[in-house]
């Protein structure tokens, strides 16, 4: 599959991206390259290979859950904009529809 000058706008508009058509060729040889370099590593053979999860034998080393409080309470509101006594004060997002 080739990527062309229409299929770059469609996945634009869907992306909701915005570009210089003076870009677009530049993006076309991105997008060409990015998908000869998926036909390539498509074309490796896997068959027998278990499906990575760590990088090591080990895996992850636990760590023990643990509830820490970094800061206070009050430093946390110092740092806010706008504070009422315990919370913080953000704008209203979401219009009351009659």
């Amino acid at each position: 599959m080739k990527v062309d000058l229409e299929t770059l706008q469609r996945i634009a508009h869907l992306a909701r991206l915005e570009f210089d058509p003076d870009q677009a060729s530049a993006m076309l040889a991105d997008m060409n390259r990015f998908l000869e370099y998926a036909r390539v590593i498509e074309s490796v053979p896997t068959e027998g290979v278990e499906p990575l999860v760590y990088l090591n034998e080990q895996g992850l080393a636990p760590r023990e859950d643990g509830v820490f409080q970094t800061i206070t309470h009050q430093e946390a509101l110092a740092n806010a904009p706008a504070s009422d006594s315990d919370y913080f004060r953000v704008p209203k997002v979401v219009k009351k529809i009659n």
